[in-house]
């Protein structure tokens, strides 16, 4: 219900008339939005899933170690990690201790400034990442590429653009 329809039968009309009428969606936008939504909060279940499965990883975990596998020396700061695996330090250092306890990553102190935390992915680690990829890939690949036309991925990687610079207008990576 609206919210100045909500005031009027609350019977609070000072309120109604100081709210303003929301842009609601129409049905053709709600169709999209409930479609999009879901998608958004069931692929990263159905990637998970795979890689649990198959691999003993979260999802987390695999592109944690991912993006280690393709930075120089397979290292980098802990706060670029965090950046790059969209993640907040504290669950980011929580990860890296699991990965550490199995020998996939380690940490250490960077030498060109005391201030920071290295992570590095370990030759196990990156052995790991090469064993998981393979099933990684190919789950991405039917969930997400298989389905779609080649106009489609074209369009998909436009309207994702366009979203994530609402969300983020300086966000260096949509570049």
């Amino acid at each position: 219900m609206e919210r100045s329809r909500i005031a009027e039968v609350s019977g609070d009309s000072a309120t109604a008339q100081a709210v303003s009428e929301p842009r609601w969606l129409s049905e053709d936008e709600q169709a999209v939005w409930i479609a999009l939504a879901s998608m958004a909060l069931r692929l990263p279940g159905a990637l998970d899933a795979q890689l649990q499965r198959d691999a003993g990883l979260s999802h987390f975990e695999y592109a944690v170690m991912s993006a280690l596998s393709e930075s120089p020396e397979r290292t980098l700061r802990m706060s670029k990690l965090a950046v790059m695996a969209e993640a907040m330090l504290p669950r980011l250092s929580q990860v890296v201790a699991k990965l550490e306890k199995r020998g996939w990553v380690r940490r250490a102190q960077d030498p060109s400034d005391g201030r920071y935390t290295l992570a590095t992915l370990t030759d196990d680690g990156w052995n790991k990442v090469v064993a998981s990829a393979p099933g990684h890939v190919e789950t991405v690949r039917s969930l997400v590429f298989d389905p779609l036309t080649k106009a489609q991925l074209k369009q998909l990687r436009e309207i994702s653009r366009r979203i994530m610079t609402a969300i983020d207008p300086d966000d260096r990576c949509l570049r």
